[in-house]
């Protein structure tokens, strides 16, 4: 099974210290978000996780602890979202030269397969004109050459959340995605790096673009070096997702990145409030367990064939 870190919120940019806690302890529990006294107690460690997938827009704090998670065997997988946004879209993310650099690093760490780029959502306003979309993924492109594999990419969904925290966002038109999508594509091509969309149905396969997943089974097989032999579904995250599934450690409104266009969050209030309940030594993301608490052992199968494993994960 996979555990994911996380689409509710950022672990590796705010919650790196309590994450490593978890792994050390070996469990962690989880709130269902729509029924909080329900708990599942997810096991953390190799025998019972195939990969560890985080997903984030500042992995430099977790950048220090790749070592030890691949000492204690855990596979390991990266998506690291860099867009063109200023601070008046994403007002606590930290400054793009900084986490192209963070990128790189992590690239050298766990080996250009272990992490993808993600250059989403993409919106199209005065501001952020294709053009400018073009001009951004060029030079980012030219900074990751050699550093990752692929880059997904996805146009914004006008979700009732985003709406509410970014009033005036408009759908990107069938043109528009084209007419990135031919940009893109070249600019890929020519710095090796294969572009794909993720739950998109739009196909711009005639650009080079691929109608992928940003977890698959051939992804996960080549970044742990493992052998998938049991077949998990797919997820379903979004209405055109492709995804295998994954156990979401994380909780909504708790990632003071409060980008504008973010699902996970809806309320900044609540954000600030969630984050001064996160202690770094509870088993629980956000407090701690209370009265009233179901808490039940998740369930977890390995999705591997350790019998036909040729190597250890991540080469250990």
């Amino acid at each position: 099974m996979l555990i994911f870190a996380s689409g509710r919120t950022d672990i590796p940019a705010f919650y790196s210290e309590w994450f490593m806690k978890r792994i050390r302890a070996g469990y962690v529990d989880v709130r269902n978000p729509y029924f909080p006294e329900q708990v599942s107690r997810y096991r953390l460690a190799p025998d019972a996780v195939d990969c560890l997938v985080f997903c984030t827009k500042n992995p430099r704090p977790m950048i220090p602890f790749i070592g030890e998670l691949r000492a204690r065997g855990f596979g390991v997988y990266f998506f690291v979202t860099i867009t063109p946004y200023g601070r008046d879209i994403e007002p606590g993310v930290p400054d793009k030269h900084q986490l192209l650099s963070s990128f790189r690093e992590l690239s050298d760490s766990l080996g250009s397969g272990c992490v993808c780029w993600r250059y989403d959502p993409i919106f199209v306003s005065s501001k952020y004109s294709c053009e400018y979309h073009e001009r951004a993924f060029s030079a980012m492109s030219d900074e990751l050459k050699g550093k990752t594999e692929r880059c997904i990419i996805s146009f914004i969904d006008l979700y009732k959340k985003t709406l509410r925290n970014f009033s005036g966002v408009t759908e990107v038109s069938e043109s528009q995605q084209r007419l990135l999508a031919e940009r893109f594509g070249k600019i890929g091509a020519g710095r090796g790096i294969r572009i794909e969309t993720c739950a998109e149905r739009i196909d711009l396969s005639a650009y080079g673009i691929a109608q992928g997943a940003c977890i698959s089974r051939s992804v996960i097989e080549q970044a742990c070096r493992i052998k998938i032999v049991r077949n998990p579904g797919v997820q379903r995250l979004r209405s055109a997702c492709a995804c295998l599934p994954l156990s979401d450690i994380g909780a909504y409104n708790s990632c003071p990145h409060l980008c504008r266009y973010c699902y996970a969050n809806y309320d900044a209030a609540l954000v600030k409030k969630n984050v001064a309940r996160h202690r770094p030594d509870s088993s629980f993301l956000l407090g701690d367990a209370a009265a009233g608490d179901k808490t039940h052992r998740a369930r977890q199968q390995s999705l591997r064939d350790t019998a036909s494993e040729a190597q250890p994960l991540l080469g250990l």
